[in-house]
C-alpha cells in the first residue's frame, strides 16, 4: 500500500515497523546514521536493518567490529560532535561490553556539563529472554538502565510503539535506550492509516490503555503487554474484566497513567519479563504506595515478573522461568480473592 500512495490500515511486523522509522528518519535528517555488528552488508543480524546499507551506503549504515565498548564510545563522540547515531547492539546483553559508554559518557554528559552538551543518541536492539539462548543472552536490562538519570528508556510492545517510539527516540537530544524483543520482530501487528505516515511519532513518556476494564488493572511493557491481553480475554469469560496498560515507555515512567486506572478498579497486577529485585514492577509497587491511588487499593499489588534466577537452557525450565498466561490469570484471580 506503502508504495502505492494508498493509506488503508495494513499489517506490518515490528521488524517491518523498526525498518521503516529508521529509512524514514535517515531520509530525513543527513545527521542520522546507523552502526553496529552486521548491520550494513548482511542487513542486520534480525535483518532490522534490511536494504538500508544498499540505499545509503557505506557513510550512513557502518559495519563495526565485534567491539561494543569500541563502536559504542565512536557513536557517543558522535553524537557529541553533532551527529544523531542509531547505535545497535546485536543484543542488550552485549550492552554490558559498554556500559560504562552508555551511563558514564551517554547519560551522565548533560548534567555534568550544564546542560551545554548534548548527547542525542539511540542504542537499540533486542532486549529480554529470546528462546534457548541460556543465562548470559536471556537477560532484561529495563530495569538496568532506567535506575540511571540521563537516559530515557523505551520499550515498545507492537508495530505501532516500534514505529513511532523509535522515530520519537532518534529524533530526541537525550541518549535514549530503546528496548526491542526478538520474539517480536517477526509478528505481524495492524498499523494505522495514522501510523504510516512520515509525520507519525509517539510521545516519549507516556503510556497507552490497551484494554479498558473496571475490576483489575495489568500493567506491563514489551513482549508481555501481549501475554495480558490474551489472560483478560481468557478472565473476560468467566466475567473479570481487566484494564491493560501497556506503559511503551520505562523512565520517564508515567504513573499518572497506573494511578488513574488503579483508582477506577482498585486492584494491581504488574507483569514483567525481568527479575523480581528492583524491577519494573518493583518501582511501579513503590510509587503506588507513594502517591495518591494507594488509598484505592482494595487488596495489595501483586507483581508477575521472570524467576529469580539465571536463565536455564532447558525448554521446559526456560517455560518455568518466565511469565506465562496461566501465571497472571493466577495472581488476577489471587489479588481479586476469586
Amino acid at each position: 500500500n506503502e508504495q502505492k500512495g494508498q493509506k488503508t490500515p495494513a499489517t506490518v511486523t515490528v521488524r517491518d515497523a523498526l525498518n521503516q522509522a529508521m529509512d524514514e528518519e535517515l531520509e530525513r535528517d543527513e545527521r542520522v546514521f546507523l552502526l553496529g555488528e552486521e548491520v550494513a552488508q548482511y542487513d542486520g543480524a534480525y535483518k532490522v536493518s534490511r536494504g538500508l546499507w544498499k540505499k545509503y551506503g557505506d557513510k550512513r549504515i557502518i559495519d563495526t567490529p565485534i567491539s561494543e565498548m569500541g563502536f559504542a564510545g565512536i557513536a557517543v563522540g558522535a553524537a557529541m560532535a553533532g551527529l544523531r547515531p542509531i547505535c545497535e547492539f546485536m543484543t542488550f546483553n552485549f550492552s554490558m561490553q559498554a556500559i560504562d559508554q552508555v551511563i558514564n559518557s551517554a547519560a551522565k554528559t548533560c548534567y555534568m556539563s550544564a546542560g551545554l552538551q548534548a548527547v542525542p543518541i539511540v542504542f537499540r536492539g533486542p532486549n529480554g529472554a529470546s528462546a534457548g539462548v541460556a543465562a548470559q543472552h536471556s537477560q532484561c536490562f529495563a530495569a538496568w538502565y532506567a535506575h540511571c538519570p540521563g537516559l530515557k528508556v523505551v520499550s515498545p510492545w507492537n508495530s505501532e510503539d516500534a514505529k513511532g517510539l523509535l522515530k520519537s527516540s532518534i529524533r530526541d537530544d537525550n541518549p535514549v535506550v530503546f528496548l526491542e524483543n526478538e520474539l517480536l520482530y517477526g509478528v505481524p501487528f495492524e498499523m494505522s492509516e495514522e501510523a504510516q505516515s512520515k509525520d507519525f511519532t509517539i510521545p516519549i513518556g507516556k503510556a497507552k490503555v490497551e484494554r479498558a476494564g473496571s475490576h483489575i488493572t495489568l500493567v506491563s511493557h514489551s513482549r508481555y503487554v501481549g501475554h495480558c491481553l490474551d489472560a483478560a480475554a481468557v478472565l473476560a469469560k468467566e466475567g473479570i474484566e481487566c484494564e491493560v496498560i501497556n506503559l511503551r515507555t520505562i523512565r520517564p515512567m508515567d504513573v499518572e497513567s497506573i494511578e488513574a486506572s488503579v483508582m477506577k478498579t482498585n486492584h494491581l497486577v504488574t507483569v514483567e519479563g525481568g527479575w523480581p529485585q528492583f524491577g519494573v514492577g518493583a518501582e511501579i509497587c513503590a510509587r503506588i504506595m507513594e502517591g495518591s491511588a494507594f488509598n484505592y487499593l482494595d487488596s495489595p499489588v501483586t507483581r508477575v515478573t521472570g524467576v529469580d534466577i539465571p536463565m536455564p537452557y532447558a525448554k521446559i525450565l526456560e517455560d518455568h522461568s518466565l511469565p506465562q498466561i496461566k501465571d497472571i490469570i493466577f495472581s488476577v484471580k489471587k489479588t481479586l480473592n476469586v
